[in-house]
């Protein structure tokens, strides 16, 4: 519930000089306007929590405090409520939650020498947090980690990842892209396997980066596709057209000239996950057919691979000190991409504009790039929003995508245009970005990650919100496979 986390950061020591040791609070139980209160705060202030991104159920902030020991509730909707799930005494406020917050003198005894500042190890700013403060694992116990991590995904299978109930939604081939286009924004999803009704079987996927090629493709001077003829071209006209449409931008995102990528509900959770690694896809339909030539396809699931890490982190909650790579830093260990320091010349670049930057760059960035989201930030690099791939789903509303020029509308207003009056996002504000800290150990990136929808996190520095680096979800079985 608490510990090393990311928001705004607010100072609540009132003690000058102390050094303060970034706190994530969360409120997991829903509500339309949550706050928090504390002894940190006198119990006077109401500090105001953020909904999680593809979680709004869940409130989180993060408060600089001071060690030792605090109290603190939760104001929900008008009533003060506490967590159950956490330590909690009775007082003069009632039913409060505890937290303690050991000394850097008790957290890191005779690390360093007298005359070196201590800092505590909740602490993510990179030019202070020394190694030497981090705890070291041998490679002996991350391999560990691994082969047991790999036993138990090799020995359960794509069934556990089945719901109990629910829907999946497919799409007929020679359904117009128009249609299909609205379909996917009004189900609230980004993604649709495509069924062959001549052929009897599902014969691809439509996805959002379709319609970001389509919407660039509307936006070329030169295109022989125009908004009128969505009305009429086909899904299967599209896909056939769609390789020349990536020749012309130079982009290796060709999947669909393959044959359909998928699982069937025998297959161990391993094989599905070295299935998405291998073929750079995000979801992977789960099919089933009791013939033994393949017809009369059904599709039971869409797996993806936050569900499989769900799988995970089920199995070893209790028991999370049979891998002891679980509590390391995530700055220790070699996951996903980091801002490279200055002076370094290896490393990736992570991708990341302004708020003024166009639609247009936003999308061309995304294609070229083969990234699935890209930050926005202010002139510091400090995060404010983040746009993804499954954005562009929003611009079918209201048919937004035939009023606007991509080179002329800001990634701003794209987002703006996709909001809808009655969401509780704060637009530029972070709070729908996911995000984490570098300090923050591996097993809460991953429960945050194996959280539906989520698909990353941006690794923030506490209090500026300065961007650091980005972890994927397949970042993490990268990881863990060794890849």
């Amino acid at each position: 519930m608490f510990g090393s986390g990311s928001d705004s950061g607010q100072n609540h020591s009132g003690i000058a000089g102390t050094v303060l040791m970034p706190t994530r609070f969360e409120w997991p139980f829903g509500g339309r306007r949550v706050l928090l209160s504390g002894s940190f705060t006198r119990w006077q202030d109401h500090i105001a929590m953020s909904p999680m991104e593809d979680c709004p159920t869940v409130f989180q902030v993060v408060c600089n405090l001071t060690p030792g020991y605090h109290q603190y509730k939760f104001f929900v909707d008008g009533e003060w409520r506490h967590d159950e799930r956490q330590p909690f005494v009775s007082g003069n406020y009632g039913v409060v939650n505890t937290i303690f917050l050991p000394r850097e003198s008790d957290a890191i005894p005779e690390l360093f020498s007298s005359d070196v500042p201590i800092r505590s190890n909740m602490d993510v700013d990179s030019d202070f947090l020394r190694l030497d403060a981090v705890p070291q694992i041998s490679q002996a116990e991350i391999e560990l980690s691994r082969q047991r991590i790999s036993a138990f995904l090799s020995t359960h299978t794509a069934y556990e990842l089945l719901p109990e109930s629910g829907k999946v939604i497919a799409l007929d081939v020679n359904l117009p892209v128009k249609q299909a286009f609205h379909i996917l924004y009004e189900q609230g999803i980004s993604v649709a396997p495509l069924w062959d009704f001549c052929k009897g079987q599902f014969v691809g996927v439509l996805t959002a980066i379709d319609f970001i090629l389509i919407l660039m493709e509307l936006g070329n001077h030169g295109s022989n596709l125009t908004e009128e003829e969505l009305e009429t071209h086909s899904i299967s006209a599209w896909k056939g057209g769609k390789l020349r449409l990536n020749r012309q931008i130079d982009c290796n995102l060709n999947s669909y000239s393959r044959s359909l990528i998928h699982g069937g509900p025998y297959d161990s959770l391993k094989d599905l996950a070295l299935r998405f690694l291998q073929n750079k896809v995000s979801t992977l339909p789960i099919i089933h057919s009791s013939s033994s030539d393949g017809s009369f396809p059904q599709l039971l699931h869409l797996a993806t691979l936050s569900g499989i890490l769900k799988c995970i982190c089920r199995h070893f909650k209790h028991s999370s000190s049979s891998l002891p790579i679980l509590q390391q830093p995530i700055c220790s260990i070699p996951i996903g991409t980091w801002v490279p320091k200055i002076g370094e010349s290896s490393g990736k670049p992570i991708a990341m504009l302004r708020p003024n930057a166009s639609l247009g760059a936003a999308l061309s960035l995304l294609v070229r790039a083969e990234v699935s989201s890209v930050p926005i930030v202010d002139d510091n690099d400090s995060l404010l929003d983040i746009y993804c791939r499954s954005d562009i789903t929003a611009l079918a509303k209201d048919r937004a995508y035939s009023q606007i020029r991509l080179d002329e509308l800001s990634i701003h207003k794209a987002i703006q245009l996709g909001q809808d009056a009655s969401s509780p996002r704060g637009l530029f504000n972070g709070q729908m970005c996911q995000m984490c800290l570098r300090s923050d150990p591996l097993h809460k990136v991953l429960e945050r990650l194996a959280v539906p929808g989520a698909r990353r996190l941006v690794i923030v520095e506490a209090g500026s919100k300065r961007v650091e680096g980005i972890i994927s979800v397949t970042d993490v079985f990268k990881f863990l496979f060794g890849c």
